[in-house]
């Protein structure tokens, strides 16, 4: 009876103190830095047996293949030869990727300011055949997060290869007196034979050359030689640029500022031609003819409070325009195929509107109850990645099938 007794105030005693101290605690993101050493970087590139994804990137479709980036980790090799039962093959392990492209079963690959090669004319014995260090800006941005607990890094020895973000209860006072700053900047930001790649890629091949862009920055390389591409004069594009996308001889960058338009008449020195500015928000781009389609995230570190569908009337290339605007919830990538017009909303689903009057888009379908990122409009079917799970749709007359949906965990 007596330890009955005691253990029944030990109870009462824990939820007392509990109760006590529960105001003073609160949820904080917390993002602790994802580090390697110099030395394994720099070995870091190797082909191994598929494994689980730990977070969904974008995704490249190449002739019978689908390649889903795992970010910051490397690329999901997925065998797309019968879309109703995709196969995973290897897991391609690239420290710091979240980028790809192909021409010619050469895979071009960031690794944090690296170029990688590889060669996947074997798809069963992928191998690397080139690494040009230093030619790339750092792709590692800070996530959205209360706290960023970076003490201990050594950065002589180190490198940066991600970020790992968590919710932790911490005590208030402990955290306001040693990350005051920190808190308030996050409270102020609350208050991004050739493959094709979805509309949130910043790798973009065009002919014999491939396309980088960074925040300020496109990274052109000459690649008529597949195997050895020539670094050539980076070129000035503007501010906190995110995407690329290419219709002819116009390359259309995506900013949380606007749009910009180069011109690659001369493509090793894309020329400025316009540009189109918005709110800040992130902001990938599409094109169709005489329209470009733009998608303003809002919220977090987007800026932004509010989010919507752009249609900027591009037939002046020199002085796009507004055209129309449509409210959005938390639109990421989006696609065309013909008169259908794919948004990839985030946790509020897929969304398929009848573009054929850009005044008046008509809702074929809403898939709701899924969360979405970017999709890619193939001849035949819709390829579109969620939360760790790739979809494959089927294109109908009037609207699409859900033909496989494969959980890449």
């Amino acid at each position: 009876m007596k330890k009955c007794i005691l253990s029944l105030l030990l109870v009462l005693g824990l939820v007392s103190c509990d109760k006590k101290e529960e105001g003073d605690y609160a949820d904080y993101l917390v993002a602790t830095p994802i580090t390697m050493s110099v030395t394994d970087f720099k070995n870091s590139v190797d082909v191994v047996a598929p494994r689980p994804i730990n977070e969904s990137g974008k995704i490249y479709a190449y002739q019978n293949y689908i390649f889903v980036n795992d970010k910051y980790k490397g690329v999901h090799v997925i065998d797309n030869s019968d879309p109703s039962s995709p196969q995973k093959i290897s897991f391609i392990k690239i420290a710091g990727n979240v980028d790809i492209s192909v021409k010619g079963n050469f895979l071009y690959a960031d690794s944090l300011t690296d170029l990688i090669v590889l060669d996947i004319s074997e798809i069963n014995a992928i191998r690397i055949v080139n690494r040009m260090e230093d030619v790339l800006r750092d792709n590692v941005v800070w996530p959205v997060a209360d706290i960023y607990e970076y003490d201990g890094v050594d950065y002589q020895n180190e490198i940066l290869i991600g970020w790992d973000v968590k919710t932790e209860s911490r005590l208030k006072s402990e955290v306001y007196d040693r990350f005051d700053d920190q808190i308030l900047l996050a409270e102020a930001a609350n208050d991004s034979q050739v493959g094709q790649g979805g509309s949130l890629a910043r790798f973009k091949i065009v002919n014999d050359y491939l396309y980088v862009v960074d925040s300020h920055t496109i990274n052109v390389f000459e690649i008529s030689d597949l195997e050895n591409p020539k670094d050539l004069e980076d070129i000035y594009a503007g501010f906190d640029i995110e995407t690329i996308f290419n219709r002819g001889n116009n390359l259309f960058l995506g900013s949380m500022r606007g749009m910009y338009i180069y011109d690659i008449t001369s493509p090793a020195t894309p020329t400025f031609i316009s540009e189109f500015q918005h709110g800040t928000a992130c902001d990938p781009v599409i094109v169709d003819g005489d329209y470009a389609y733009v998608t303003l995230r809002g919220g977090n570190n987007c800026g932004a409070t509010e989010s919507g569908l752009f249609i900027v009337d591009i037939s002046d290339i020199t002085t796009p325009v507004l055209a129309t605007s449509y409210a959005m919830d938390e639109p990421y990538g989006l696609g065309i195929k013909e008169n259908k017009l794919f948004i990839c909303d985030g946790k509020f689903g897929l969304k398929v509107y009848d573009k054929t009057n850009i005044d008046n888009l008509v809702s074929l379908n809403h898939y709701e109850n899924i969360i979405t990122f970017d999709v890619i409009p193939m001849d035949e079917t819709l390829i579109m990645i969620g939360d760790e799970i790739l979809y494959q749709y089927r294109y109908l007359d009037n609207d699409i099938e859900l033909i496989s949906a494969m959980n890449l965990n």
